[in-house]
């Protein structure tokens, strides 16, 4: 597990951007954190430390956002989702055989549908534009 602290979101940015340089394909991000936290700035930081010049925006209302290069990242916001099933309806398996990095926010939605080899990222106010960002094993019951 490895902690960061953010003080805007640009660091967070470059955290993300660092995490994401080596990931192989196929890696799932199952990311937390409360509305406004930082989640989809830690992606975007993904996708450039992945090489991708794109723009990245919140898939709220799409559900999805594929961002596709040299190395593909797939952005899902299951915020609007109440269950795995819905996640699985709108083919989570045929994303995953992909081999994209997939970065999922509000994965607290669609816990179901993670099989314990993601990795998680959690992201955490502790102030007006810090953060606390830890990435690594779930402490799962």
């Amino acid at each position: 597990m490895a902690v960061f602290c953010s003080k805007s979101e640009s660091e967070t940015e470059a955290i993300g951007a660092a995490f994401a340089r080596d990931l192989p394909g196929g890696t799932v991000v199952a990311m937390y954190g409360d509305l406004g936290a930082g989640k989809t700035a830690f992606v975007r930081g993904m996708a450039r430390g992945m090489g991708l010049d794109c723009r990245v925006s919140s898939p709220t209302f799409t559900i999805v956002n594929e961002y596709l290069g040299k190395r593909d990242l797939i952005h899902f916001d299951m915020y609007r989702l109440s269950s795995a099933d819905e996640l699985f309806d709108i083919g989570w398996e045929d994303y995953l055989a992909r081999g994209a990095v997939c970065a999922v926010e509000w994965s607290e939605n669609v816990r179901d549908a993670f099989w314990g080899d993601e990795i998680v990222v959690r992201i955490e106010k502790t102030g007006e534009n810090e953060r606390r960002i830890t990435i690594g094993e779930d402490e799962k019951c």
